[in-house]
């Protein structure tokens, strides 16, 4: 009997502990080890955001779903790796620290066979000063904790509108070399729309503020899409929907710190400027959760392991080259780490080759260029494919059998407004590959026939139809492996 160790149950860890559990969960061992007890779909806490969803509606707890499945499941954050064993183990183990109340604050060691780390990031509010929820000045919707007490702040500020104030909202990325770009886009218009709900849309400055050299980069080194059979950008897409209802927009922003109402930042050309608030979302940073990695003598070999960054290397191409050499192949295909054939980190754990987007500096040498995006469906492509792999190589395979790189694979953005069917609307973007693939599209870098954007409530009818089809498929509903990832 084997025994496969994951690390992490978000999207990503949760879809290969779903898989290994159905193909190998009753010949082999699965563990899941997670700091939550409860899985979260992440793309809802937006609507959790502006009171239009519960934490109920977009949480379950963990540990019922895995036993369905022959899942063991540990509700513990992962401290260390050891690769080669030592200390007193022959085989490979990591050494976690429980998080479960009953248990909080005792390690444990588990040998591995098969590790796979998703872990996913570190929400680095602190690369900011005055950043975050809990020590800081600005909400989040990254988690539903966060999410629930946005909206408890989003409603103070629209009872005071009501009552004739005038209240400034500022939404977007909080320092120069943040990701997620599209969970804050889907999060302004959302208050747009809550705000107009209530009718005081008329009083209330609505904000944009984005490290993106441009509306409609999120990362991906922006698109062009087609839309109504014409071609355009996701620049003027994402600016015409900006300008349609009214909100500002600050590119090219580095967020320094945050005091009380006022937000600091720097402008790629190397000005400082300030912005008043009364409510500001805006999103972290991300880095790697913290793992180290030992030797068997117990040396420090976490530099070997992982990126500065704190995310893991794969199979990929980390050489430095000039922007004008990133190409496809650079990107990871098996998500294998190099040294050790028995680990893979997936979703938001890998460490990304380079930027999508060109990395830009400010004359001040600060990088004011968004990071490369991982969430959603690479994250759940990626997490079969190695469950894939690993099972094939539990039954004789030599090497990885599948590959997810985001050089070959689509993603689709649902920024939906609203969760009332008839009322609510949603902008649509699909993006195929999301690794723009020169090679095979020269003129765009992508394949135009699978790269649109479109602006109705067809697009909110999906986005609230999936909100429902993912949660009853992690919950392992009948039928749930047929239906796509």
């Amino acid at each position: 009997m084997a025994r496969i160790v994951i690390l992490g149950a978000g999207i990503s860890g949760h879809t290969a502990a779903r898989y290994l559990g159905k193909w190998v969960g009753k010949k082999h061992q699965v563990i899941v080890v997670s700091p939550n007890a409860k899985w979260n779909w992440v793309p809802s806490n937006i609507w959790v955001g502006v009171g239009q969803m519960t934490e109920r509606q977009v949480t379950f707890e963990l540990a019922p779903i895995y036993k369905k499945i022959n899942v063991d499941f540990h509700q513990a954050k992962g401290l260390s790796i050891h690769p080669e064993g030592g200390d007193g183990h022959e085989s490979p183990f990591v050494t976690i620290e429980y998080t479960d109340p009953a248990r909080a604050g005792q390690t444990e060691t588990i040998e591995y066979d098969f590790l796979i780390n998703a872990t996913g990031p570190k929400l680095n509010f602190g690369a900011t000063p005055g950043l975050g929820p809990e020590t800081g000045h600005t909400v989040s919707v990254c988690t539903p904790g966060h999410a629930l007490e946005a909206n408890a702040r989003l409603q103070e500020h629209i009872a005071a509108l009501k009552a004739g104030a005038q209240r400034t909202f500022v939404v977007g990325t909080g320092h120069g070399m943040c990701t997620c770009q599209g969970a804050a886009f889907e999060y302004i218009y959302n208050i747009d729309h809550a705000l107009r709900e209530a009718g005081v849309r008329d009083r209330a400055r609505l904000v944009w503020i984005s490290n993106e050299f441009e509306l409609g980069d999120f990362g991906m080194g922006g698109v062009h899409i087609t839309r109504g059979g014409y071609m355009t950008s996701s620049k003027i897409f994402a600016e015409s929907l900006m300008a349609e209802r009214d909100v500002e927009w600050i590119t090219r922003a580095h967020v320094t710190k945050v005091e009380p109402g006022k937000i600091h930042y720097e402008l790629l050309d190397g000005t400082y400027h300030e912005l008043d608030f009364d409510f500001s979302m805006l999103i972290p940073p991300f880095a790697g959760v913290g793992l180290k990695a030992f030797d068997a003598a117990g040396a420090d070999i976490t530099d070997q392991l992982f990126a500065p960054n704190g995310f893991m290397k794969v199979d990929a191409d980390y050489n430095p080259k000039p922007y004008e050499d990133w190409g496809k192949a650079d990107w990871p295909k098996t998500y294998q780490t190099p040294k050790y054939k028995n680990i893979f980190a997936i979703g938001i754990a890998f460490a990304p080759p380079h930027p999508i987007s060109k990395v830009l500096k400010s004359p001040n040498g600060t990088q004011i260029s968004p990071t490369p995006p991982r969430t959603g469906m690479p994250s759940a492509t990626i997490g079969k494919a190695v469950a894939t792999s690993i099972r094939d190589m539990l039954n004789g395979a030599a090497t990885p059998t599948h590959t997810a790189s985001m050089a070959e694979m689509g993603a689709a953005c649902l920024a939906s407004t609203g969760s009332d069917i008839f009322k609510g609307t949603a902008a649509t973007m699909t993006v195929f590959p999301v690794v723009p693939d020169y090679e095979t599209y020269p003129e765009y870098g992508r394949d135009m026939d699978l790269t649109f954007g479109e602006v109705g409530l067809a697009g909110h009818w999906m986005k609230y139809i999936l909100h429902h089809v993912f949660i009853y498929q992690a919950r392992l509903r009948p039928g749930w492996s047929i239906l796509p990832d």
